[in-house]
């Protein structure tokens, strides 16, 4: 069974931790408006904030990120091992995890969603659509 919870999941233009721990987010979206098809994204954040209980203190997770279309075709996957650290007076412990992504390509326009999982269990989806939008002809 997985406990560990996903409570933020997005896409960002820029974003980042402080010493503190505050989570730092610029350019928020869903929509990338594409002048020309196929598009290539240059580059993008997933932010995502896990939250785990203290019964999964000093263990591992895997965390898998799965791009799909709207045809539920994979597109692009990543995943790693999420070290949970030991938290403090048996509070959940929050985990905030940036991954840059660059030059993602997108063939056509139209809906996708990456589905964060975590073991084998789908926690959370952050949808996507790109639209193409052709520049108008100045010649």
């Amino acid at each position: 069974m997985n406990n560990m919870e996903v409570k933020l999941a997005l896409l960002a233009d820029y974003a980042n931790v402080t010493r503190e721990g505050k989570l730092n987010l610029m350019g928020i979206f869903d929509v990338i408006n594409a002048s020309h098809l196929p598009w290539t994204q240059p580059q993008m954040r997933i932010v995502l904030t896990f939250e785990t209980n203290p019964a999964e203190w000093n263990t591992q997770k895997k965390v898998q990120i799965k791009l799909l279309d709207a045809d539920a075709h994979e597109r692009f996957t990543m995943g790693a091992d999420l070290k949970i650290p030991a938290g403090k007076s048996g509070r959940n412990v929050p985990i905030n995890s940036i991954i840059v992504v660059n030059n993602l390509r997108f063939e056509v326009a139209g809906d996708y969603v990456f589905c964060v999982l975590v073991g084998e269990e789908n926690k959370r989806e952050i949808p996507l659509t790109v639209n193409f939008i052709p520049r108008p002809d100045t010649t």
